[in-house]
């Protein structure tokens, strides 16, 4: 095992995401197993870097000695390709999910991210990645070969299980920045199609991250009349996050894309029925029997899974007892650090 280790992140390693969060507590339990991590930060602005920060990246990166492992987030790799190439350090590159599957990204812009990352990725000596999804797209569309893929999926801690709501009301719960990825707007459609039910939703993520997106989601909620049945959290602390899910009887979320997919896995650990999309990992993260996955960008898919939970106490009751079963298999924090670890050991190597 290495000693010592570099790890680049692109910005605040506090940011509340769930790659951030996957980073921050990967870097805890590596330091947990005696491994000494420095976090680096490349600054802000990744995926779309301005040249000042391209050429504080390129420095920083630069000056790490040739004994020292360096993990560097794919958030700020994929656009490194030629700073990835001169490194003397071994590198080892952390993909949560490629840029170029980012929602809403122009198809000029999306190609060239794509073009980048695959050049970036070809410098690595480890890939470590967070799903086998996503370990399959990076080997079949960026050319990794298999032998350099590690997954280490996000680990999920033992939670109590969620006691739902007991007024009738059956509440959702949305978990993710409020970006086009994680489809809000799908998520607003489809409850719009099914107004006559006894529902209320809570959304928890940053709406800092994508104005735009966030502006559309609150003219969405006027323009369907839900001021009253649609609260906009903003970003949760951890102990007010788990009360919601603890209150929540469905966990709903209509991602276009995830590359694991922490939230679903979170609200399987809280034992609550989930209502998602087949898209990228998910199907992986969410097992079979603990909740309903409808095709993504489908509404009226959506709705009707929801249209059925809602309606019908039974069903939730059955596969909230298929969640909390299947939380007792959920990865560990733990055992995703020595997976981690390992990689990093063999690029050292």
């Amino acid at each position: 095992m290495v000693k010592r280790i570099a790890f680049a992140v692109p910005g605040d390693l506090a940011t509340p995401t769930g790659g951030y969060g996957y980073d921050r507590r990967i870097i805890a339990e590596l330091r947990g197993l005696g491994i000494a991590v420095d976090v680096l930060d490349l600054g802000a602005g990744f995926p779309r870097p301005s040249r000042s920060q391209r050429q504080k990246a390129d420095a920083m990166l630069g000056a790490i000695p040739a004994d020292r492992p360096v993990v560097v987030d794919g958030l700020a790799l994929g656009v490194l390709p030629q700073t990835a190439h001169r490194l003397v350090a071994p590198l080892v590159a952390l993909v949560h999910h490629p840029l170029a599957l980012e929602s809403g990204m122009p198809v000029d812009e999306a190609k060239a991210m794509a073009v980048s990352e695959r050049a970036a990725l070809a410098a690595a000596r480890r890939v470590i990645v967070t799903s086998q999804a996503t370990a399959r797209v990076l080997g079949t569309d960026y050319g990794v070969p298999p032998e350099r893929i590690a997954v280490a999926p996000p680990g999920t801690d033992p939670r109590r299980p969620a006691q739902g709501s007991k007024d009738g009301m059956v509440r959702l719960i949305a978990v993710g920045a409020i970006v086009p990825r994680k489809g809000f707007d799908v998520l607003l459609a489809a409850l719009a199609l099914i107004p006559e039910l006894p529902w209320r939703l809570a959304i928890a993520g940053d709406r800092s991250r994508d104005p735009e997106a966030a502006a559309r989601v609150h003219a969405d909620i006027a323009r369907f009349g839900f001021a009253g049945r649609i609260e906009m959290c903003g970003v949760l602390a951890a102990d007010a996050l788990a009360t919601r899910y603890a209150q929540a009887d469905i966990f709903v979320l209509a991602s276009r894309y995830e590359g694991y997919g922490m939230a679903f896995a979170e609200a399987v650990a809280h034992g609550l029925p989930v209502i998602g999309t087949t898209a990228g990992a998910i199907p992986d993260t969410v097992p079979a029997g603990a909740g309903i996955l409808v095709p993504p960008d489908d509404a009226p898919a959506l709705a009707a899974a929801l249209r059925r939970l809602i309606a019908d106490p039974q069903a939730r009751r059955t596969l909230a007892a298929r969640a909390r079963a299947a939380a007792r298999g959920l990865p560990t924090w733990p055992v995703s650090a020595r997976l981690f670890a390992r990689a990093v050991a063999e690029a050292a190597a």
